[in-house]
């Protein structure tokens, strides 16, 4: 269902039929007798007794008119009216309204971004993957807004456009966006003003990217890594903010291949890459003030007679050696040279990795928390508070040298999997540390919640964008 927003400065109480205001402590039924007969007010006043504990209270005046009072006497923070308007949404939906009209009481005293946020919940939860059908949902739902002015409306329409063509990029089919057409894709950005290169196996070759390069090798499809930089601070490009992303385009396992039951869902894999690019594209179009980097290692893990095998050793970016034991733990493999590239080329005031890195992380945490894991304690505290604000929340995991043996191959500087049992995500985190010298760094496993089969929060269930709004977040509270 696509959701059309019409500002309107005025009610034309003929063609008024459906009427949603917000209830508040200081709600008062007269100031609604512009728009309502005496009859009408006196029979929502009635009803208005006995349904006051609803959040939303639906009014059926006739069988052409309905009114709705959004229950808001308590008070709410900023996310609180985003999931809210996700509610009110599904609520929408269930009753098949498909035109309502919105009014921003003014006598209602309420902060002004209200709306904003309100309406932001609402869009985000309207969001449907349908490109493939071949009967289109032809329903649309139009919210005509009465006074709506605020200029907070930008900001949100860019954090949207970024969160859901992260949702698009993780919705598309595997034969669709293949690393290639990936990065036709992300080509595309430079009409908003992000540079965008490209890096081909043959450049890959040439900066020793042999871990990032392992991965792909057996797959008929070529493997790219590609940076997209945003530069709204010209004045000064020195210590960009650095985001990475596993772009594992399909993953199954390699050589080390996975059950068939759910491999489909290993589209999903290159979710953390999708995230990285929402955030940049949200940044270009609010024209952030300030740069930011994003890194994306885009292969597919397939078997074949090139593929990698267990037991391998290959030459990272940064000099270190890897013993592959088990080809289905790649996105480690792959964002080691990521992590590396990032540090020495953009000398970076911070990195923050997102990976769906492993199944680990979901034992732990479910689909409630993304992992959180940092070699810097300022760093981890803006994630977890931006994380609480938006509804995006982060749970921050240890590392410790002691899982450093579990990691640590007899024949090579460092294995790429724990054999020794437990610790999956941690050891996970523990070898991706090992390609940071000295910038602050956070690794965030987001397996949990880059797909959701249940519809919650701000998410309609499917590819859900977590971690665009976080990003997001950080950057305006503590960086612009």
């Amino acid at each position: 269902m696509t959701v059309l927003i019409k500002p309107i400065q005025k009610l034309d109480l003929k063609k008024l039929r459906n009427y949603a205001v917000f209830l508040t402590n200081e709600f008062d039924l007269k100031s609604l007798k512009k728009n309502f007969s005496t009859q009408e007010l006196s029979k929502i006043d009635e009803i208005l007794k006995f349904e006051e504990k609803k959040i939303f209270i639906l009014f059926n005046l006739n069988s052409k008119k309905k009114v709705i009072l959004i229950n808001i006497k308590k008070n709410l923070e900023k996310s609180d009216y985003e999931g809210l308007g996700a509610q009110f949404f599904e609520f929408l939906k269930n009753n098949n309204i498909k035109d309502i009209t919105f009014d921003y009481n003014k006598n209602l005293k309420l902060n002004s971004n209200i709306q904003d946020s309100f309406l932001h919940g609402l869009r985000l939860k309207s969001y449907r993957f349908l490109k493939y059908k071949s009967k289109k949902d032809a329903n649309n739902l139009t919210i005509y807004c009465l006074r709506y002015k605020t200029n907070d409306n930008k900001k949100y329409f860019a954090v949207e456009q970024g969160v859901n063509f992260a949702r698009d990029l993780v919705s598309e089919p595997p034969n669709v966006l293949f690393p290639q057409e990936y990065v036709n894709r992300l080509i595309k950005l430079s009409k908003l003003g992000i540079k965008v290169t490209v890096y081909n196996e043959a450049k890959l070759k040439k900066l020793g990217m042999n871990s990032l390069l392992g991965v792909g090798r057996g797959s008929a499809k070529e493997s790219f890594l590609v940076t997209l930089e945003w530069y709204g601070d010209k004045k000064n490009k020195k210590a960009p903010l650095s985001f990475v992303g596993k772009g594992v385009c399909f993953d199954t396992g390699g050589i080390s291949l996975k059950p068939a039951k759910f491999m489909e869902e290993m589209k999903y894999d290159m979710a953390g890459s999708a995230v990285v690019s929402g955030l940049i594209k949200s940044l270009a179009i609010r024209k952030a003030k300030i740069n930011a980097i994003g890194v994306l290692g885009l292969v597919e893990n397939m078997p074949g007679g090139n593929a990698q095998r267990p037991g391998d050793i290959v030459k990272a970016f940064n000099g270190k050696t890897i013993e592959v034991l088990n080809t289905d733990a790649e996105g480690r493999l792959v964002l080691a040279d990521a992590l590396s590239f990032t540090e020495k080329k953009f000398k970076p005031k911070f990195i923050i990795d997102l990976a769906t890195l492993t199944g680990a992380i979901i034992v732990s945490l479910g689909e409630e928390y993304a992992g959180l894991f940092s070699n810097d304690d300022e760093l981890s505290k803006k994630l977890f508070e931006v994380g609480e604000k938006v509804n995006e929340k982060v749970w921050r995991m240890p590392l410790h040298k002691n899982y450093d043996k579990l990691i640590d191959s007899p024949i090579a500087d460092i294995q790429n999997i724990n054999y020794s049992g437990g610790a999956g995500s941690i050891t996970a985190a523990q070898f991706l540390q090992r390609f940071i010298e000295k910038t602050p760094w956070a690794h965030l496993d987001i397996a949990g919640m880059a797909f959701s089969k249940k519809a919650a929060n701000l998410n309609p269930g499917g590819a859900t964008g977590f971690g665009v709004r976080l990003l997001n977040q950080l950057i305006e509270d503590y960086y612009e």
